[in-house]
């Protein structure tokens, strides 16, 4: 005899970071929630260099900001790059911007067996009913809306009812079709990685020391991300006619793709490969990047990799995976408390989150012209995010995730000490990176720009409830309310 379906407010399918956070943040606004997870965790997943906008955003919205602070993960300033027509590598610094200067001007690389693990755990501790090794087999829908999911459990096949269905299931997630469309491929990025992990590489010099480096070569460009003081994930993008490349023999074809790119060879020359445990395969992922035509439908979205995914030069998988779930929180918050009515909610909440993949893809196909010199891809940063900044800051600010101008992703609860960006600070992240004021940034007129206007920011205003309304991003849009948790109407 079956079992009699279980009924929650919102059933959210997948454990990752997106999963996570939207069922963190809609069991904070008082719902009933079930996570459904087909793994068991600690498990193994790519995408290890985060962004601040979700280590000071997000991260302290969930409530674990000092839990991964705490965590000792490797310590991310920003990014250096071996890209375009400049001869030599160059560095880009979160704190330039004042919207990430002081302590938000950092990120996190992360080992995402231990990155996840906490935020599912923190999912526990609000209240979220988290079930591992329970794979959902069927969205159950009618022609009005999505009411629920079939699962299975120990062997069992369950039934579930919600107000809500979330999809986080990831890219390899076969639920996404349920809310309608189609999911369209980037005719640009049709891309091949081939990555593995190595002990004992180089690091780049403080305090870049926990930097991302990228690095274009004939064939595409790596990815060299320091873990911890002695272990690296280091991989290979390489283009699609370059396919013949990353076949037969993965460990084979890795190695001579290292040989291809001689600043990359030189930080392995005395590095080992890992060849045991989660990090011991040499792995092929297709980064093809996607977009779905649709996002929602009545009673279910999608957040995440469900939703689209982008080239990972700039590690927005992450980010986009959580600052949609965050914009899908507010809108499932929004409608159960009858404070918005979901066909408003959800469009906005579809709204800003193709902004936000469009910013990524329209500023990334215009960064892989390697026949330019950084300065272009800093003014092609200010074009697409429409950005009042200077162009470097604009830059900055479009690859730290914070482009769209929202206070929960820029970090802190406290204002002043979020956006008190003085000019002592700036000047200091400005010579520990180029000292003298040589190389880029020292040619920069950001520089100038970001100290005068991070010394005219006004602070002393109370967060929480009382916080101010920030506009609606769209003409006739939602604005969020104070608590960060949900939709208000703009006040006039």
């Amino acid at each position: 005899m079956a079992s009699q379906p279980e009924e929650f407010d919102v059933i959210v399918v997948g454990g990752g970071p997106g999963g996570s956070t939207a069922a963190s943040l809609t069991a904070k606004a008082g719902a009933k929630v079930l996570l459904l997870e087909r793994e068991t965790f600690p498990r193994y997943q790519i995408g290890e260099s985060l962004l601040p906008s979700t280590v000071h955003g997000i991260c302290n919205l969930l409530g674990v900001g000092d839990e991964i602070a705490a965590a000792g993960f490797m310590k991310k300033q920003g990014g250096t790059f071996k890209w375009g027509t400049s001869p030599e590598p160059w560095t880009f610094a979160f704190a330039v911007s004042p919207r990430m200067a002081g302590p938000t001007s950092h990120a996190y690389q992360v080992e995402r067996r231990r990155f996840d693990q906490i935020l599912l755990e923190n999912t526990r501790r609000l209240g979220v009913d988290v079930r591992e090794n329970c794979a959902v087999t069927e969205v159950i829908a009618d022609d009005e809306r999505v009411r629920g999911v079939r699962f299975t459990q120990g062997g069992e096949s369950r039934t579930a009812h919600a107000r809500f269905v979330v999809d986080a299931s990831g890219n390899k997630g076969s639920l996404h079709g349920t809310v309608g469309g189609q999911r369209e491929y980037s005719p640009f990025f049709r891309n091949l990685a081939l990555f593995g992990y190595f002990e004992g590489g180089k690091r780049l010099p403080a305090p870049n020391s926990g930097n991302i480096l990228c690095v274009a070569f004939d064939a595409g460009w790596f990815w060299y991300i320091p873990l911890s003081d002695t272990l690296t994930s280091v991989g290979a993008v390489v283009r699609r006619e370059m396919a013949h490349k990353v076949q037969g023999d993965q460990e084979r074809a890795l190695h001579d793709l290292i040989a291809e790119c001689p600043l990359i060879a030189d930080y392995l020359s005395d590095a080992t490969r890992v060849t045991e445990g989660d990090y011991g395969q040499v792995r092929v992922r297709k980064d093809y990047s996607y977009c779905n035509t649709s996002f929602w439908r009545p009673g279910m979205c999608l957040v995440g990799d469900a939703a689209c995914f982008i080239d990972p030069v700039f590690s927005s998988g992450v980010h986009l995976a959580t600052y949609s779930a965050l914009l899908a929180a507010r809108s499932i918050n929004s409608v159960l408390a009858g404070a918005v009515n979901e066909e408003r909610a959800f469009t906005e909440f579809e709204q800003r989150y193709r902004r936000e993949y469009a910013v990524f893809h329209d500023f990334l196909v215009s960064f892989y012209d390697l026949h330019v010199d950084e300065n272009s891809y800093f003014w092609q940063a200010r074009k697409v995010t429409q950005s009042s900044a200077p162009d470097m800051q604009s830059f900055i600010e479009l690859v730290g995730g914070v482009a769209s101008g929202e206070d929960a992703l820029a970090g802190s609860t406290d204002l002043i000490r979020r956006q008190g960006a003085n000019t002592a600070e700036l000047g200091a992240a400005v010579n520990a990176i180029s000292p003298g004021g040589s190389g880029f940034l020292g040619r920069s007129s950001l520089v100038a720009d970001a100290m005068f206007e991070g010394s005219q920011i006004q602070a002393g205003v109370l967060f929480g409830e009382d916080a101010p309304q920030e506009p609606p991003l769209f003409e006739g849009g939602l604005a969020t309310a104070g608590n960060g948790l949900m939709w208000t109407e703009p006040k006039n």
